[in-house]
């Protein structure tokens, strides 16, 4: 399994190069100016000047291998400094925001928490929703929870999240007044009524991306589930007189977790995307609405650096997900 986990992450590398290639060349193509929003009365070599601070003056192979440079190089470099305070981190050479006019990995670093804390904690409550609800509902196949289940599965998958997250503002939070319609990035947890504030602020966002998320997963879960139920295995353990509880989650269950498995990896790089509908609706302030401004400023070094970690999070959880198939069937291998 070494050996494998060590060839995916060399084949990694030209696949991650040939990503920022693309990311790159889309966004190069992409209309708009970054300068568009100058007065007029800026004079044209004041304006040139400008281009030349932001790099817009370079030709584009240029730009593409210096902001792989400060991506591959300075910011790891600058990441050591902050830990180890070694001191040989060049601050100057680091991707700079256009639309902040700071390092867009410190802008990032200050949005990741918001983001975590609610997208990352809705999509850790999906989860733990959503399996046991797969694993009763195909196990009692047709059953009354089977059919509730299922009738909740698809509201929850098929109404978007901004129509849910706009009913439950309306219901909870003008009519009821439970909890807030705002959510304050502010707030600092320093004691029990902070904490307080902080879960009452993140009920109705985790709620409503958890729905969505654990509607996904179950049915997922149910479909394998179903599938392994039915299977010859199943019946074998069965004859030898095992008991059910140990045929369901033993022999059925790990099985069925395979598919599953993909579906749950491959959806952990969207917490660190963010929820860029549900973050605009209860205005978190995460890194969904900090991409959302970037696009809007026309912020390319920022949508870049925010892009081509998206992807790279997506091959790194891939390769987590198949290292896990044979830990969960061991009759795969990887010789």
């Amino acid at each position: 399994m070494l050996t494998y986990s060590i060839r995916r992450l060399l084949i990694a590398i030209p696949t991650l190069l040939f990503i920022s290639l693309v990311i790159f060349l889309i966004l190069e193509m992409a209309p708009g100016d970054p300068l568009a929003d100058q007065p007029l009365t800026v004079p044209p070599e004041v304006r040139e000047k400008m281009r030349a601070a932001l790099g817009l003056d370079q030709p584009a192979w240029v730009r593409y291998l210096l902001w792989l440079k400060q991506f591959f190089w300075t910011e790891p470099l600058h990441l050591v400094d902050s830990l180890l305070g070694t001191g040989f981190a060049d601050p100057a050479g680091r991707i700079v925001s256009w639309q902040f006019r700071a390092p867009a990995m410190d802008i990032i670093w200050q949005r990741l928490p918001q983001t975590l804390q609610v997208v990352g904690l809705a999509y850790l409550v999906g989860v733990i929703i959503a399996v046991p609800i797969g694993i009763i509902s195909a196990y009692r196949q047709y059953s009354w929870f089977d059919n509730i289940g299922t009738f909740v599965s698809m509201v929850g998958f098929s109404v978007p999240t901004f129509f849910t997250g706009v009913v439950l503002i309306i219901v909870f939070a003008v009519n009821l007044h439970w909890f807030p319609s705002i959510y304050d990035t502010t707030l600092k947890v320093t004691d029990w009524e902070s904490f307080l504030k902080q879960a009452r602020q993140m009920v109705m966002p985790v709620t409503v991306l958890a729905l969505f998320n654990a509607s996904q997963i179950s049915r997922f879960m149910r479909a394998s589930m179903l599938d392994n139920l039915q299977q010859d295995y199943v019946r074998t353990a069965r004859a030898k007189g095992m008991g059910e509880k140990v045929v369901v989650l033993r022999h059925v269950l790990r099985n069925s977790l395979i598919p599953v498995v993909t579906v749950i990896a491959l959806g952990i790089p969207t917490i660190f995307g963010g929820a860029i509908i549900t973050e605009q609706v209860f205005k978190v302030n995460g890194l969904g609405q900090l991409l959302i401004t970037a696009i809007y400023a026309n912020d390319l070094p920022m949508v870049q650096t925010l892009t081509f970690i998206f992807a790279a999070l997506t091959v790194l959880f891939n390769l987590i997900a198949d290292v896990l198939y044979g830990v969960l069937d061991p009759r795969i291998r990887y010789d």
